[in-house]
């Protein structure tokens, strides 16, 4: 299974140029801080209270893309997720990079020049312990325009998505405004991916108040 920064871009590469959707630079460097935070979340290394975000386990999960955050968590003191998400949101471009050259090992995407391509035009993942996984975009659309109950890794990858406004680019407005009550209600299923966001609607409204004032 891919991790959810490698999802993430994934979402935002357009099919016809290989080149990625223009998003916020402030909103997609929190949403990979985000996207690491909920995979150690996944793997059992972290939680989250209204308080503050806990260290569950320290050991090592042997991902490149995890551990450092994973091992500045555990040498830090107890923090709320805001304070982890600013903290992380520092080495996004070394997390994208990383993100990206796996991708491109893995024969997901072809790198030419200024641009990624897909290599699997069957728009599914090459096969991971037997089963290959349908391409996140189809995976992401058909829970957001179905009732039926969400994968837990789905319910994650909205919320992030709809964190940084990937959902205003890959829908038209009609589909935008079909799709509202459906991504609210997703969204509502995890606590971490609500602490996340909570923490970057935080951030944002302190910058704002900053330009005011």
């Amino acid at each position: 299974m891919l991790r959810f920064v490698e999802e993430i871009l994934l979402l935002l590469l357009r099919d016809e140029d290989g080149k990625f959707y223009h998003v916020s630079r402030f909103a997609m460097d929190r949403a990979i801080a985000g996207a690491v935070l909920m995979d150690l979340a996944m793997e059992n290394r972290i939680d989250t209270d209204l308080e503050d975000l806990l260290l569950i386990d320290a050991d090592p999960t042997g991902d490149s893309l995890l551990d450092p955050t994973l091992a500045m968590i555990a040498a830090g003191e107890k923090r709320n997720a805001l304070y982890w998400v600013e903290q992380v949101a520092r080495s996004s471009d070394e997390i994208r990079e990383d993100a990206l050259t796996r991708l491109v090992e893995r024969g997901i995407l072809e790198r030419q020049e200024d641009s990624f391509l897909w290599v699997f035009r069957s728009r599914r993942y090459p096969a991971v312990d037997g089963e290959a996984e349908r391409e996140v975009k189809l995976r992401i659309m058909g829970v957001l325009f179905s009732d039926e109950i969400p994968d837990p890794h789905d319910v994650v990858l909205i919320c992030l998505a709809d964190v940084c406004g990937i959902f205003k680019l890959l829908l038209s407005k009609q589909e935008l405004e079909q799709a509202t009550a459906r991504i609210e209600q997703v969204r509502k299923l995890d606590l971490i991916g609500q602490a996340v966001a909570q923490a970057i609607h935080e951030i944002e409204i302190s910058i704002a108040s900053a330009v005011m004032f």
